[in-house]
């Protein structure tokens, strides 16, 4: 299956060309400025560099959140466009999955976002021949989240939430992963619907909406932040 993979829930994207799980091209990102203004080309970028056609594309495969809800509405907005218009299947998977594949740790993983207002959106997962959700996404401080593990020190800790957040995890005994495995990547989404199909399908694209996990900033009041 021939797919286009894409993430935007963080400010730096991930973009990526696949069939039948291998990566024919993937590019990482600043999405900091107008999200579409970036993904687009970049998409039209890579589907050239391809040699493909966007009629040849079958799938998109979409970080579906939690991260910025602006970032996270841009990805998701153009995989159900493209899916709407092409007639194409969508499969979408939580965003701190992909960075736990990306994290290229045996043991179990925490992937956490920076959710800001004093907290981390954070999920556990083992990856190895496929992928397995130890616990969901949930929004929370990292404090929290740490009280939470049975064992902190068997646990590696990836995602751009670990920046603010390192020394709380050492002083647990977790690992830290660095910062270059810390991007939801386009080639982990292209992994997760190779290996883990059902887990991903969406059945209706047209009503399918991301994970934010919590209200986005204008439905929380004013002090909120995305």
């Amino acid at each position: 299956m021939l797919m286009l993979a894409l993430d935007t829930s963080t400010p730096q994207g991930s973009v990526g060309i696949g069939r039948d799980g291998q990566v024919l091209a993937e590019s990482v990102l600043s999405v900091r400025a107008t999200h579409s203004e970036v993904v687009l080309p970049e998409v039209d970028r890579l589907l050239g560099e391809c040699g493909i056609q966007p009629a040849d594309l079958q799938a998109v495969v979409v970080g579906g959140g939690p991260g910025s809800f602006t970032g996270v509405r841009i990805a998701a907005a153009l995989a159900k466009g493209m899916c709407h218009a092409g007639r194409l299947e969508l499969f979408s998977f939580s965003s701190l999955a992909a960075v736990a594949v990306g994290a290229g740790c045996d043991g179990p993983v925490c992937a956490m976002f920076d959710a800001r207002r004093g907290q981390v959106y954070a999920a556990g997962y083992r990856v190895d021949e496929g992928i397995e959700e130890l616990f969901p996404p949930v929004a929370a401080p990292v404090q929290e989240v740490l009280g939470d593990l049975a064992r902190p020190p068997d646990w590696c800790f990836s995602g751009d939430g670990v920046g603010p957040s390192r020394e709380l995890i050492l002083a647990a005994g977790g690992r830290a992963i660095e910062d270059d495995r810390w991007v939801p990547r386009a080639s982990s989404l292209i992994w997760l619907a190779a290996v883990a199909p059902e887990l991903g399908r969406v059945p209706d694209p047209g009503t399918w909406e991301p994970g934010y996990v919590r209200l986005p900033a204008a439905q929380r009041g004013p002090a909120g932040a995305s």
